[in-house]
């Protein structure tokens, strides 16, 4: 008989309710925190989160709550799907109420703002005994909720925890893989938020699809290259994590950050185009995160480089869009496959 997990999933927005839907549709029991009073409320009293996802029905072993305490007690897997503005606060929040082997999972594809520093990084400072893992790839959170086939990735220096986070989430419409590689899988959730602002404004600009697929690729490339600099492995960018979701990201509308660069492209602020949203597009901070890292390992970024002019530095945008897709590198694939064992084991230094 399969073991019934307890289950706390924290962040009430799109991405954690599918994700805790999907759980609680499994067989198992789920807490989804959320600040929000109202709105869990309306989750425990309606079945359905109206705000963010109008007429997804939720199932009934799924309740929502304000409560830290009661969402995270007697669980052994805890997911965390904040922004990763209040990652650390949250996190820092559950440590002393969960046990040592409560499983921490990352759902949130950002950079911590104010350094470099990943999720999962997080998780291992905050709860250095806890076992943790990340999901990642192109999971479109009403997309999921609409019932289409769905991937996405869980990585862990682990494999029975892959195994048990596969177990807690697979079905038929979603399906899990399996990855090692957490650190390259976070990398890629995180960066490729940054190449989406920039397809919008491609799009937004009227770009052929010659351009486009060009623009994917060598986003693919920067990606990848900044990221074995860091320590992750190269293949990862060819998965889910990586390519897939870029891919999805750069070319959909319901992306944030996506209708982030395609609204700045038609000529509206930065600043009223932020404020008009409902939920936070980790693509902007990410941004400036990337551009000052990149600068200090002396990495090649000309798209982040370029994007950075266009939002930061109020650059014109199609003057800007000429000079950072002529001053790519000449090489066309840069998996550096042979070089990836040297750059591992030098991690995080530098």
């Amino acid at each position: 008989m399969p073991r019934s997990h307890r289950v706390a999933v924290l962040g009430g927005g799109s991405f954690g309710t599918v994700i805790a839907n999907l759980i609680a549709v499994n067989g198992h029991r789920v807490a989804l925190w959320g600040r929000n009073a109202g709105r869990v409320d309306l989750i425990n009293n309606l079945r359905e989160n109206s705000e963010y996802l109008p007429g997804y029905q939720l199932d009934d072993r799924l309740r929502a709550t304000t409560s830290l305490v009661d969402a995270v007690s007697d669980t052994d897997s805890v997911l965390v799907a904040v922004p990763s503005a209040s990652f650390r606060q949250i996190v820092r929040d559950v440590a002393p109420l969960v046990a040592s082997q409560t499983c921490l999972v990352s759902l949130t594809k950002g950079i911590e703002p104010g350094g470099f520093r990943l999720m999962s990084e997080i998780l291992r400072e905050e709860l250095p005994d806890n076992p943790r893992a990340v999901l990642s790839g192109p999971n479109l959170a009403t997309e999921i909720a609409a019932g289409q086939v769905t991937g996405t990735v869980v990585a862990s220096d682990s494999d029975a925890l892959n195994r048990s986070l596969h177990d807690l989430l697979h079905s038929e419409r979603f399906l899990v893989y399996a990855s090692r590689d957490m650190f390259g899988v976070e990398l890629g959730g995180a960066l490729k938020n940054v190449y989406a602002i920039l397809a919008g404004l491609g799009a937004a600009l009227s770009f052929g699809e010659n351009t486009v697929g060009m623009l994917l690729t060598r986003a693919l490339a920067e990606m990848s290259r900044f990221a074995v600099c860091l320590g992750a492995n190269p293949l990862t960018f060819l998965g889910l994590a990586g390519v897939g979701d870029l891919f999805v990201t750069c070319s959909s509308p319901l992306s944030r950050n996506y209708r982030i660069g395609f609204a700045v492209g038609k000529g509206e602020p930065l600043d009223a185009v932020l404020d008009a949203m409902d939920q936070v597009a980790e693509g902007i901070n990410t941004l400036a995160l990337l551009k000052a890292e990149a600068d200090r390992r002396g990495v090649h970024m000309p798209l982040v480089n370029g994007l950075y002019g266009i939002l930061y530095e109020q650059r014109p945008v199609t003057e800007i869009f000429s000079a950072m897709m002529s001053r790519e590198q000449a090489h066309d694939v840069e998996f550096a496959v042979g070089d990836f064992h040297l750059t591992h084991s030098t991690r995080r230094e530098g």
